[in-house]
């Protein structure tokens, strides 16, 4: 609010949002957020706007008219919050709006993609600063869940913040119970911990496949639970997300594709069926459990045998120069472009398919379209919405005579005249429910004249697409002009070997309280046991040594040596003392004949 550059790190669940959204609306302008989350960013517009606050979202896969518009609006001052995804922020277009855009905070959310020492580095986020250079005089508000002190430090220093103010809410979690068990035959401990933890709750998996596989053995089992991957249509996901939110269903079984954005403060228990590659992923997904401040819990199933196949996948996870060139070259085959095209174009793209059909390992193939992605050459969105567009490509002439000539196909033209503004001049996007609605028809009706309409050569019709969708950040090369910067690789390779041994360390350390090692990981530098992980109830049913035993003793003797004491009274004078030791202490004292008690139950020296 006083104009300054400040770096807030707030747990998941904290209050991220509230940060700039109180902020903005307190200021005249807007609000500039820059996030790489297309569901997120689509949930937060709809919720401002049920609000009654203006609020619009460019995102990949949107058309350029759509983008213009949405910035005409914002330049006017019909807009509150304009939502944005990195890779924008570097259009001609955007950069053309600058100047008359009224922005009074730009808000970084998820900033840890900005450091190649995070767990999740995006190069688009290098240039967020470039933009600072059109607001001079604008704060920035850079916003992440988890980033350690090294990457805190690159934060501040790529979005060139002066003098930042650093914000942190503590990492630990006081109802939140943390555990860790080696275990070799999961499943059967899942639906354990599900049978003795009541409430809804999550169980994370690594791949989709499995998310099945689990779900299925859980409802065999008499649990409620379904599975959750981005591989599945959107409206299923929707569906299945609903019916969980609504507590129609326990437990979902899900990749990490799943919880991010969502809201849901009574998750009882978060269980990791397979390791996550880094401390940052875990508190985050682990941290969704138990947001209404009630106890809840988050296990974390591991066998050395995973550990030991987690350490060999790093080689499959930074392919060599020679394996990106060979699955780049397979990606332009599979999608059939040209040298010189397809920049900023978008195309359906089945990752699996496409490693089957060229014979590709798929972790090599995943891996090197991400490295891709980190290098600025391509962009794969896996859970991307395109709606229908439309536009007529004929003069209003000559469509008057093709209605008289196909009656049958006349409403639905007028429908779409008097539903869509700039159907004529452009691609506009439809909805085909919208449409149905109107004319008091199915879906797939609607979707059936359209059809018909593309065919006789009237409209163009582009039917929705709710599948992965791979877009060129630059015009296609040859497999041997493909610049990486291998360097910059080997550096992630190395961070993430680091960020893997340290998950590693968190599961095998079994005495020091896990709320302490995470925090630590985060740079908190003090903080108490936590009393409720694993490690520390194990702490808590260790027998007393020897040396511990003498010391209650002697301070039980000196106490009421003093005067005859209640074993209530003992209790509050030695707060340090947990009750059973202190009850043990006490029955060797009483049998070696050292303490009597008297008819009110007070203790005294014998």
């Amino acid at each position: 609010m006083s104009g300054q550059d400040t770096l807030a790190l707030l747990p998941t669940g904290g209050g991220k949002s509230i940060c700039f959204q109180v902020p903005a609306m307190l200021k005249p302008g807007l609000c500039l957020v820059i996030t790489p989350l297309i569901a997120l960013m689509k949930d937060q517009v709809a919720n401002l706007k049920k609000r009654g606050i203006t609020a619009y979202s460019i995102y990949s896969g949107m058309q350029y008219k759509e983008v213009e518009k949405v910035l005409e609006s914002a330049r006017r001052g019909g807009c509150k919050f304009l939502y944005v995804s990195p890779e924008r922020l570097q259009s001609k277009l955007f950069q053309t709006y600058c100047d008359g855009l009224p922005v009074n905070i730009i808000a970084v959310d998820e900033a840890h993609c900005i450091s190649q020492w995070g767990y999740d580095f995006r190069p688009a986020y290098l240039q967020i600063a470039d933009i600072r250079s059109f607001f001079p005089d604008v704060p920035v508000l850079a916003l992440t869940a988890s980033a350690t002190p090294k990457v805190q430090t690159d934060v501040c220093d790529k979005l060139l913040m002066k003098d930042a103010k650093v914000f942190t809410k503590s990492f630990a979690r006081a109802n939140l119970s943390y555990s860790v068990l080696e275990e070799t035959t999961k499943i059967d401990k899942v639906k354990h911990i599900l049978d003795r933890v009541p409430g809804c709750g999550i169980v994370y998996c690594r791949n989709r496949k499995r998310t099945k596989e689990i779900a299925t053995l859980l409802q065999m089992q008499g649990i409620p639970a379904s599975y959750y991957h981005a591989g599945l249509p959107q409206a299923e996901r929707a569906a299945r997300q609903e019916a969980w939110i609504n507590n129609e269903t326990r437990i979902m079984v899900c990749t990490n594709a799943f919880g991010m954005g969502i809201d849901k403060p009574d998750v009882r228990i978060v269980v990791h069926y397979d390791m996550p590659d880094g401390l940052e992923a875990y508190y985050q997904e682990a941290g969704r459990a138990g947001r209404d401040e009630q106890k809840a819990y988050a296990v974390l199933l591991y066998n050395e045998e995973e550990l030991a196949d987690m350490h060999e996948r790093i080689a499959l996870q930074f392919p060599t120069l020679e394996q990106i060139r060979e699955v780049y070259q397979g990606i332009v085959n599979y999608l059939q472009v040209p040298v010189g095209s397809a920049e900023g174009m978008y195309f359906d793209f089945d990752i699996n398919d496409f490693a089957r059909t060229f014979h590709l390992n798929l972790t090599i193939a995943y891996s090197a379209v991400r490295l891709l992605e980190q290098e600025g050459v391509l962009q794969l969105s896996e859970s991307v919405f395109l709606p229908s567009r439309a536009e007529f490509v004929t003069n209003k002439e000559s469509l008057y005579e093709f209605e008289s000539a196909y009656p049958a196909l006349e409403e639905i033209i007028k429908t779409l005249l008097r539903t869509y503004e700039g159907i004529f001049d452009n691609p506009v996007p439809i909805y085909e429910r919208q449409i149905g609605r109107i004319m008091l028809m199915e879906d797939d009706d609607i979707a059936a004249l359209l059809h018909q309409l593309h065919q006789y050569g009237i409209l163009h019709y582009h039917a929705r697409r709710d599948e992965p969708q791979l877009c060129f950040l630059q015009e296609r090369v040859s497999a041997q002009q493909l610049r990486i910067n291998m360097a910059r690789v080997e550096v992630r390779k190395k961070v993430y070997a680091d960020r893997l041994e340290a998950m590693f360390a968190y599961a095998r350390n079994r005495d020091t309280c896990r709320t302490q090692q995470v925090v630590a990981y985060f740079g908190e530098k003090e903080s108490k046991p936590c009393g409720v992980c694993d490690s520390c109830l194990k702490k808590k049913s260790l027998p007393m040594d020897a040396a511990a035993f003498k010391r209650i003793s002697d301070t039980v003797i000196s106490l009421i040596k003093e005067q005859p004491l209640l074993f209530t009274v003992l209790q509050i004078k030695m707060p340090d003392v947990k009750r059973n030791d202190l009850m043990e202490v006490l029955q060797f004292l009483n049998e070696e004949g050292l303490i009597k008690r008297d008819e009110e139950g007070r203790l005294s020296y014998s």
